[in-house]
């Protein structure tokens, strides 16, 4: 039996591990001093850096891609540079707990963006969604408790926008190898972040402010980003998506052990509900998120039907 699907899953499970530290480490540099802006361009930029210094010296053969996979690539990064910005102001706002489980929303988005692109969600999904958000009231409308109107709606902005980039990136990952569709992706992103931290913030902490927090951040963006190479595109969107639902526990216990966050009862039940939603994908049919070679929708225009075939098989 080969063992590439064992490799794809301890792949996945270390990635989702991985983006499961991502918002602790967040909250932890903005705890400490790092505005919302500076903490996402310095997460960002650094990692850009470091993914074109590594291709630059050992994989120069990524950085090969076609005009109109550059084009979808930059509209993903854009999208999704504004929506890190809405996702990290929003962490300054709320617990990270509570951010991270509005955030595990994007998956329902995913479904709606496809809705256009000529695939419809299946009827589980829409019991799903509906579950979801009934999950969300529970999570954020808690008896003599407040959470900050603003930052969940900057946080569901935040999982719309991701929700968003996925297709386009998708279509584009159709023809391209990942590392290729991450690295320009995140540059894409860079350029959207950085710019806003110097336009409307600036904002420097003081010199005796640790940066261990963006240090760890940027690692685990990295190496999360590395480890979906091997692991998302050799496994279906229903495994992706469960192995999401282990980063949301992540960050929930790490959470509670490091920043001393906890849930209400009540917030418990939304959280069980929205756990529940979201293994529910188990039973749905394989591709019901991303079907990145339909030949129709809004993001058809996203492939390169003349492209060889085998050109990047010695890379993948």
């Amino acid at each position: 039996m080969s063992k590439k699907p064992d490799a794809g899953v301890i792949a996945a499970l270390s990635s989702a591990f991985f983006l499961g530290l991502s918002p602790i480490f967040g909250k932890m540099a903005i705890l400490q001093g790092y505005s919302p802006l500076l903490t996402v361009s310095l997460r960002t930029g650094l990692a850009a850096l470091a993914m074109l210094v590594i291709f630059l010296i050992f994989y120069r053969a990524y950085f090969y891609i076609f005009p109109v996979g550059l084009v979808g690539c930059a509209i993903a990064g854009i999208l999704n540079g504004f929506g890190s910005i809405l996702y990290y102001l929003a962490l300054g706002r709320l617990d990270v707990t509570i951010g991270q489980l509005l955030y595990s929303l994007y998956p329902f988005f995913v479904a709606i963006w496809l809705i256009l692109d000529h695939q419809p969600p299946s009827k589980l999904t829409v019991v799903r969604t509906g579950l979801a958000f009934v999950a969300v009231i529970l999570l954020t409308r808690i008896p003599h408790s407040f959470q900050d109107p603003v930052g969940v709606m900057m946080m569901i902005g935040a999982a719309i926008l991701y929700a968003l980039h996925l297709p386009i990136n998708q279509r584009v990952l159709y023809e391209v190898p990942s590392p290729t569709v991450t690295l320009y992706t995140l540059v894409f992103m860079s350029l959207v972040v950085m710019p806003a931290y110097f336009l409307f913030d600036r904002e420097l902490p003081s010199s005796d402010v640790s940066w261990i927090p963006i240090i760890l951040l940027t690692s685990v963006t990295f190496f999360s980003r590395l480890l979906l190479f091997l692991g998302v595109k050799k496994i279906g969107g229903m495994q992706t998506a469960l192995f999401g639902l282990l980063e949301l526990f992540i960050t929930i216990l790490f959470g509670y052990l490091w920043l001393r966050e906890s849930l209400t009862f009540i917030q418990w039940i939304g959280a069980c509900i929205l756990s529940f939603s979201l293994l529910m994908i188990y039973f749905e049919k394989p591709g019901i998120y991303i079907a990145a070679n339909i030949k129709t929708g809004w993001l058809a225009w996203l492939r390169a039907p003349e492209l060889p075939k085998g050109i990047f098989r010695p890379y993948e």
